[in-house]
């Protein structure tokens, strides 16, 4: 039986995202739709997500209209899909700190976030850089920094140095530094408790976009492929691939992207009025399935 439900949400969409962002390699080319979602988790007592998205305006809007964002919905409209409102999240494990992953910290008033430490430093860092190192930047809001350092004073902000085991019964988080944000983790879901467990799912953040970057192209010579859009090297992009695979023993659709158009062909999923999606990846006991 598992320990928790499972759910990606869909809160907005770029319907022209360039595949070379996604898969790194000069073949890449094209577009593809990128879903902005975050996870849901309910069990043993908590609501968690798994990033915060964003909030739809100031630098958030000016980012999301630079990057071609549409159909953006905010929590209280999607998490009611799941029978929940943002007062009722109790934790936040930030897998980065861009803005469509960080931008909605204000959105929860309840909830105790996690984020590495690592990761608030060199963002600290990069904002002090000239204008000439804007690359470094770009898809952050700099009063996302701010919010998050003032959260760690109020204690709602719990900064990980490195990995953890069991931060929350059953869930693990692995730092992945220098791979696609300095600080970037992972998140790891043993959804029957157990060490090295069969029932494990992994958020990989943007770590990966596609299961692409699992697999590549062509079945008939599986590789993994990383990302495009890295402040740190493909190499390490390309470790921590392997790393999350070891998680789920293999098994490539136990590691979730986020960003990833095919999950709610992949799970039982359900489009909303708002033509957004529901994906459903597992029911804790006594849980009544959100897509049916």
């Amino acid at each position: 039986m598992a320990d928790y439900s499972i759910w990606v949400l869909d809160y907005a969409a770029v319907n022209t995202f360039p595949q070379s962002v996604m898969l790194y390699g000069p073949q890449y080319h094209g577009i593809r739709n990128l879903p902005y979602a975050y996870a849901l988790l309910k069990g043993n007592g908590e609501v968690i997500l798994i990033d915060t998205g964003y909030d739809h305006k100031e630098y958030g809007k000016y980012l999301a209209d630079l990057y071609g964002v549409t159909n953006y919905h905010g929590p209280d409209e999607v998490l009611a899909e799941c029978g929940v409102t943002p007062a009722d999240v109790t934790r936040v494990l930030i897998t980065h700190a861009h803005f469509d992953h960080m931008g909605g910290l204000d959105l929860f008033p309840n909830a105790t976030f996690y984020i590495q430490k690592r990761e608030l430093d060199k963002w600290a860092w990069a904002l002090t850089l000239g204008p000439e190192f804007r690359f470094l930047v770009g898809a952050a809001d700099p009063a996302d920094i701010m919010k998050a350092a003032r959260l760690a004073r109020e204690d709602r902000m719990v900064v990980i140095d490195g990995d953890a085991e069991d931060i929350l019964p059953g869930i693990d988080l692995h730092l992945a530094a220098d791979t696609h944000t300095w600080g970037s983790m992972y998140v790891t879901i043993r959804n029957d408790g157990a060490r090295n467990s069969q029932d494990a799912w992994v958020f990989a953040g943007d770590n990966i976009y596609t299961y692409d970057n699992l697999t590549g192209l062509d079945k008939n010579d599986p590789h993994l492929v990383p990302i495009g859009l890295a402040v740190g090297s493909q190499t390490n992009l390309l470790l921590c691939s392997a790393d999350m695979l070891k998680q789920t023993g293999g098994e490539t659709k136990r590691v979730i992207p986020i960003h990833e158009d095919r999950l709610k062909d992949t799970f039982p999923s359900r489009r909303t009025k708002a033509d957004l999606h529901v994906v459903e990846l597992a029911l804790a006991g006594g849980e009544t399935s959100k897509v049916r």
